[in-house]
């Protein structure tokens, strides 16, 4: 049999255990996460969508007529009664010797599409905000700041610590690693095909994850405004960000794999290696490209939103290194796994099993 079938059948034997383990469950539960936010939130986007259609009572041409300074009466006159209607009273000295109160007053309309929004002081219209009932492009914004601050720094990073650390620390606790060493085959080839049960399993539990979770987020917007997204970058983005995950699964995979190998206690390393990542942004340009995520990151088509708040010190320390190329950052990752593995291969071969240490 060859080396390539030798490392498919053990894969093969272990994708079973890795994906009903009792000890991997969890990582269910992160990868499918952000798919059930964003499906709750696209059943209450049409909901909504729905009650505001309903409610709708004038044309977008109206929508579009309101202006600053017109009155409350000449902007029921012309659009008729709103969807909304609040008023009250603040009460603030405006003027010396002004003690009367300020009459507020907030009128909602909608043209199905969009709803705008009328703030009335004191009868006169002062400001006038307008948006769509249902924001594809805001969406898109929420789903990357999700993808990138969620999914790729905590739920594949410790996804993948459950998968792959319990491919031989798991079997160690089992008590069952010897049937594996007492097989004739290579201990390297052995740490391939469980490296590989690993990968696959991972790689399409969070791959399915970010697909659901892309869905979810476009399931509530109009079909055609879909339809347009899709055929111009929407499919692309969604290979990439499924691509970013894959990559997540290799890189954080390997490393979890050799750390298993390495150390009696891995969790030690996984607190090391997520604090690293985790300060990711805090740190100069050179150093931000020797993480992880950096790489990753470079691979997703949308960058991570930033509140405009954030005080500009914070959003200097913050702001990302320069991406690296796609190319640069799948190759960056590709290697650096390869060196992983070639260490853990060494690993495997000096490694002893006593259970008693365990």
């Amino acid at each position: 049999m060859s080396l390539w079938a030798q490392v498919w059948t053990i894969a093969r034997l272990e994708l079973s255990r890795v994906f009903f383990s009792k000890r991997s469950f969890w990582v269910y539960g992160l990868a499918f996460f952000p798919a059930v936010i964003f499906l709750g939130h696209a059943i209450d986007s049409q909901l909504r969508a729905k009650r505001w259609a309903a409610e709708a009572s004038v044309t977008p041409a109206m929508l579009d007529s309101f202006r600053e300074g017109m009155s409350d009466e000449q902007v029921i006159a012309a659009a008729g009664k709103p969807a909304r209607d609040f008023t009250w009273k603040r009460r603030q000295r405006r003027e010396e010797g002004d003690d009367d109160p300020e009459t507020r007053r907030t009128m909602t309309y909608s043209d199905v599409k969009r709803q705008a929004q009328l703030r009335f002081s004191d009868g006169k219209l002062t400001e006038i905000r307008v948006r769509p009932i249902l924001d594809l492009e805001e969406d898109r914004r929420i789903f990357a700041g999700v993808f990138q601050y969620f999914y790729l720094r905590l739920a594949i990073f410790f996804g993948c610590l459950g998968v792959f650390i319990n491919l031989f620390r798991g079997e160690m606790l089992d008590r069952s690693l010897h049937y594996w060493f007492l097989a004739p085959v290579r201990r390297e080839v052995l740490l391939l095909g469980k490296y590989l049960a690993g990968l696959i399993a991972a790689g399409l539990i969070f791959s399915l994850g970010t697909a659901l979770s892309f869905t979810g987020m476009i399931l509530p917007h109009d079909s055609a405004d879909v339809q347009v997204y899709l055929g111009s970058m929407g499919y692309a983005h969604l290979g990439w960000y499924i691509l970013a995950a894959v990559l997540g699964c290799v890189g954080y995979g390997s490393v979890f794999l050799a750390s298993g190998l390495l150390l009696r206690n891995p969790i030690v390393p996984a607190i090391v290696i997520l604090l690293w990542e985790s300060a990711n942004g805090f740190l100069p340009d050179a150093l931000q490209k020797l993480s992880v995520l950096h790489y990753l990151q470079s691979v997703c088509p949308v960058p991570a939103p930033m509140d405009s708040g954030v005080p500009p010190l914070l959003r200097m320390l913050l702001a990302p290194a320069a991406p690296s190329s796609t190319l640069a950052a799948v190759l960056g990752l590709l290697g650096v796994t390869a060196l992983v593995l070639f260490a853990a291969s060494h690993a495997v071969r000096r490694l002893e099993i006593n259970y008693g240490t365990e």
